[in-house]
């Protein structure tokens, strides 16, 4: 997990130097892993681009949790964990800083979520002893992915506020894990859809059971 601490610091390093390059509005943080997840090369590694913009599903997520809190006053990120961790049927992991499960409405099998405990906008913001708790949660994560599901493809992406916007009350950093068990077919670009055949409790409870 040391190694795993070193690259999220080593994201956050290159995320505060792009913030002083005024070009860029977002840095979109992902890893490939895998043919079918679109890995182009044989090495292990993982990806960060710089974009000018802020992608539209980053905004969509980002109103998204804007109006719940308008509505509720609370951030719908803080909620949800809180709901996990009574309710436990799709807890994966957690420690005492991060909270891993399968999202209630999972786009494909075995999806998979890393969110902070305490409540943090961005990603950059965070110490190193608390990315060093997000190393373990990912890798108690891909470890249980491996060896439940005979080391699938995959691809994990850093959902985090755009550079340079102040620290959000309403929007809460994540990382998602979503193994390539799946194909997008015609329903789903026709309808913005997505099928997916394993109910996220079944998911949960089968990667909490795998031994590691």
């Amino acid at each position: 997990d040391v190694e795993l601490t070193d690259v999220l610091c080593s994201f956050k390093a290159r995320i505060l130097d792009l913030r002083n390059d005024l070009r860029f509005r977002y840095v979109l943080l992902f890893k490939n892993h895998g043919h079918t997840a679109g890995a182009s090369l044989d090495h292990t590694h993982s990806q960060l681009i710089a974009l000018p913009v802020v992608p539209r599903q980053v905004i969509e997520e980002i109103e998204g949790a804007r109006r719940h809190y308008e509505l509720k006053e609370r951030c719908i990120f803080c909620d949800v964990v809180g709901q996990e961790r009574r309710d436990r049927s799709r807890l994966v992991f957690e420690n005492d800083e991060f909270v891993v499960f399968a999202p209630y409405a999972p786009r494909s099998p075995f999806e998979t979520w890393i969110v902070p405990r305490k409540h943090e906008s961005n990603f950059e913001a965070e110490p190193r002893e608390r990315l060093a708790r997000c190393a373990q949660a990912l890798a108690t994560t891909l470890r249980r992915l491996a060896a439940a599901l005979g080391d699938p493809a995959y691809n994990f992406i850093v959902h985090s506020n755009p550079l340079r916007d102040a620290s959000s009350p309403s929007y809460h950093w994540h990382l998602e894990v979503m193994p390539a068990l799946s194909q997008v077919a015609g329903f789903e670009w026709g309808s913005g859809f997505h099928i997916n055949p394993v109910p996220p409790e079944e998911a949960a409870e089968f990667l909490r059971l795998v031994a590691i």
